[in-house]
């Protein structure tokens, strides 16, 4: 029996497109608005600044764009089936599984267009500075953490409902 993609967690997908929008969008407003290096500070412990980050987080695999490139395109796909096996309704899992992918796509995005991906998120404290970020980071962490969260929290039964 063949299953409507309306009764599974592909159904959640909007939420991808969704990050996926919202983070091409403020990167191609931060690269026509600021030069490189640029920073405008909005709390005292929080700046908008304009970095370039050619590897993956805190700027580790430096280089390997197409490496890089291959494994946010193999984890969109494996959470994409993961989200066809899932019911719609296991929202906490597939609204984890979609902000994992819309962030996923929106790096990836940066890496082929632009041969690096575009941060500006700029957290401090003092002299100390986290490492610079953006929505697509933003978004991957949270869908982590939900993950992570989904395992110590809820039953699995509750929330790895297959549909047959």
């Amino acid at each position: 029996m063949s299953k409507s993609i309306c009764s599974t967690g592909l159904r959640w997908l909007w939420l991808a497109v969704l990050v996926f929008v919202a983070d091409i969008i403020s990167k191609f407003w931060v690269i026509r608005n600021f030069e490189l290096g640029d920073s405008v500070e909005l709390l005292p412990f929080f700046n908008l600044y304009y970095a370039r980050n050619y590897g993956a987080a805190f700027s580790s695999f430096m280089g390997q764009r197409w490496a890089l490139a291959a494994v946010a395109i193999t984890i969109t796909v494996i959470l994409m089936v993961m989200m066809y096996k899932t019911a719609a309704t296991a929202k906490w899992n597939n609204i984890a599984f979609a902000l994992i992918i819309g962030g996923a796509l929106g790096n990836l995005f940066d890496r082929l267009y632009h041969g690096f991906v575009v941060d500006f998120f700029d957290f401090f404290i003092g002299n100390w500075h986290y490492p610079t970020f953006n929505i697509a980071d933003c978004a991957i962490c949270i869908g982590a953490v939900m993950i992570i969260l989904e395992g110590f929290l809820f039953s699995k039964k509750d929330q790895k409902k297959e549909i047959k």
